[in-house]
This record gives C-alpha cells, structure tokens and sequence, in this order.
C-alpha cells in the first residue's frame, strides 16, 4: 500500500500526464514582494487558502465560486492567497486558479505537489508569484533536484515556498536558494498536527530565511503562540473554509497580534 507521499507525487504525475498543467491563457502575477510585506506588517500576515478538500478531511467545504471565496478573504486582509491547484484529494484546479488570478491583486501560490518543470510552467503562465516545493520528496529522492526546480523557477520570475516538517528538512530546505521556507505543522506520513513542530524546530536553528508555519492554525491564541515562537507568516486553510463567514473570520486572526 503506497503512503500518502508516494499517493501525492503520483497524483501529480496523473495530472501531468493527463494535461491538466496544459495552460493557453497567460496572465500577471502581482509583482508585490510578499516577503517584505511580511517583515513590514503591522499584524498578522495571513497566506489564506482556498481549499475545498484534502487527504486529511475530505471534503471540507462544497466546490463554489473561489472569486467569491478569494474576495472575501481579500476583504478581511489577507496578504497572499494559496489556490490549490492539485485535481486529485484537493479538488483544485489551473483554471480554478486563474479565475481568482483576474480578480486578485495579492501575491499567490500555486498550492501543489510539484514534480516536474511542467508545473512550473504552468505557475507562470497561470500569474503565480510562487509555487510550493515539499523538502521531504527530494530528501527521499522520490523526484527531480530541488536546486534544478529552484533555479527554473527563479529564471522564469517565480518565487519558491519551501515546506518542512523536521528539523532535518528544515535545516536543509534552509540551505536552498528558498524565498520562504514553511514548518508544516502536518506530519504527511501520518496527517496527524501538533503546533510544537515549529516551536520546537525553531527552537533548535537560527534561521536566515523568512519563516511562515502552516496547517493546524485555528485560533488567535495559535497565532499568537506561533508569532512567539518566531515566524513571519501564517498560512491557514481549513479553519477559514469551513467557517460560514470568511471575511469576519479572516479579519480576526490577521488582528491576533499588533507589532
């Protein structure tokens, strides 16, 4: 039975092979530094998600109009978006992405399981800011280098988010030319979430890059506790899918914290 890793990257692959990241239109990414936006604000930068499924929950909110969903988290202050662009577990799409695109004046990321070149391609012709790459696959040599994917990127004006879940990852997804670098709270062998991985990752380094955690944040006091522990930035999904009242709920957790 293949783990949920090996499901992912093959996921991927499927998606490749079945031209999902086949892109004719070519849009604009925001042009807007997210990291200084980070450094510079006042409260809680959020990295909002529009996420309708995932391998941890399933279904976490009916598939609707994500300009919709993208606007009010716009309007509650998000800083960047995450869009899931990943068909399979995510219910995400390219075109699904570009539709929040056109309307969007934040930073983006294109939220999926890279493996190959083609993706990338994608997230520039879709107008990505940036495209997330996860530590674990290239230290378990499951896909390509992750410098090659970094340096592609990087020609073709894309920024990288980095995601990592240990120390180990951590320490060498900071050794890469990364932009941001995640502490997935979300172990992906298990799916299980514990707020102490960054705090205790963090604890443990030094770290030069901008450091943001994800999964797991569903309260201001996990904001807070999190800001404390020393990272930038707050990517959150499902505690702001599931809530009826987006906007409101956004708006709350980017007031967590006054710098």
């Amino acid at each position: 039975m293949e783990n949920i890793l090996e499901k992912l990257v093959n996921n991927s692959k499927k998606a490749i092979d079945n031209g999902v990241y086949e892109i004719s239109e070519s849009l604009s990414n925001s042009e807007i530094d997210l990291a200084e936006t980070m450094i510079k604000s006042q409260h809680a930068p959020l990295i909002t998600e529009v996420k309708f499924s995932s391998p941890a929950l399933g279904n976490i909110r009916k598939v609707s109009d994500p300009v919709t969903i993208a606007l009010e988290m716009i309007n509650g202050g998000a800083s960047a978006l995450s869009v899931l662009t990943q068909p399979f577990l995510f219910d995400g799409s390219p075109e699904l992405f570009m539709k929040v695109r056109k309307i969007a004046k934040i930073p983006m990321l294109m939220k999926d399981i890279t493996v190959d070149k083609i993706q990338i391609d994608a997230a520039k012709k879709m107008g990505a800011d940036y495209f997330l790459l996860i530590q674990s696959l290239f230290d378990k040599k499951m896909v390509l280098e992750i410098d090659e994917l970094i340096e592609y990127g990087h020609k073709n004006g894309l920024k990288i988010l980095v995601e990592a879940h240990t120390s180990e990852e951590f320490e060498n997804a900071c050794k890469t030319d990364a932009d941001i670098v995640g502490i997935n709270n979300r172990n992906l062998d298990t799916l299980k979430i514990d707020l102490n991985t960054t705090k205790n990752i963090l604890e443990k380094s030094n770290p030069s890059k901008i450091i943001i955690s994800e999964s797991g944040i569903e309260s201001q006091d996990d904001i807070r506790f999190l800001h404390k522990c020393g990272v930038k930035g707050y990517l959150i999904g499902t505690a702001i899918m599931k809530n009826d009242d987006i906007e409101q709920t956004v708006r709350g957790l980017v007031h967590s914290i006054w710098k």
